[in-house]
């Protein structure tokens, strides 16, 4: 069958906050629903009433996150508002072995480690039409202080700077048209001829 012979590969979603990330990875998952699994990530800040272990996170305390940083456990790690957070390599590569694609949501420095680890993967940046859409969907969210807008939009126009690291940028200006975007990158990049298992020939 076409498509079902082929190496399993890692896909990286990044973007700045607002952008849209959540909504492509709901989307992916909603139409990839046995292909494409999406990594649990480990963190040290404290469970709360309605999440699953081993389902929404792994929950560690500092001295086990570090022990394992030291291990070199992590494909990508990083503090974020004072806790951190990481990727386990065990469950990247649980999900290749089981010949599913792993769906990653991160940053553009994870983004950068994790490309060390698997060269081959699928990076795509999400871009905002502008950054004063990006700045209107923040502020419309009615979550963050104007000190806390200031800041990511800062990081969001040093984020895009680094996109040209990645291998795809689709701007989400319509969520519907880019999701197909990066729905038909992911299908095209399943069959890159490098990926293909030789299965022999009779």
């Amino acid at each position: 069958m076409i498509g079902s012979d082929y190496r399993r590969f890692v896909v990286v979603i990044s973007g700045p906050s607002g952008a849209g990330k959540s909504s492509f990875v709901k989307a992916l998952l909603r139409r990839y629903p046995v292909d494409l699994v999406y990594s649990v990530s480990a963190t040290t800040r404290p469970r709360r009433a309605h999440e699953v272990e081993g389902s929404d996170y792994f929950f560690l305390d500092r001295d086990e996150f570090h022990r394992r940083v030291e291990a070199g456990e992590f494909v990508e790690h990083a503090e974020v508002h004072g806790e951190l957070y990481g990727t386990l390599k065990s469950q990247t590569e649980r999900v290749l072995r089981s010949g599913r694609n792993v769906l990653l949501d991160i940053d553009v420095q994870g983004g950068r480690s994790v490309r060390t680890i698997y060269p081959d993967g699928v990076f795509i940046f999400v871009l905002p039409p502008s950054i004063a859409d990006l700045e209107e969907r923040l502020r419309a969210r009615g979550t963050d202080s104007e000190e806390r807008i200031r800041l990511r939009l800062e990081n969001a126009r040093r984020e895009i700077e680094i996109a040209r690291e990645y291998d795809y940028t689709v701007v989400n200006d319509d969520l519907e048209d880019a999701t197909r975007k990066v729905l038909s990158i992911i299908e095209a990049e399943t069959c890159r001829a490098s990926r293909r298992i030789d299965s022999g020939r009779s």
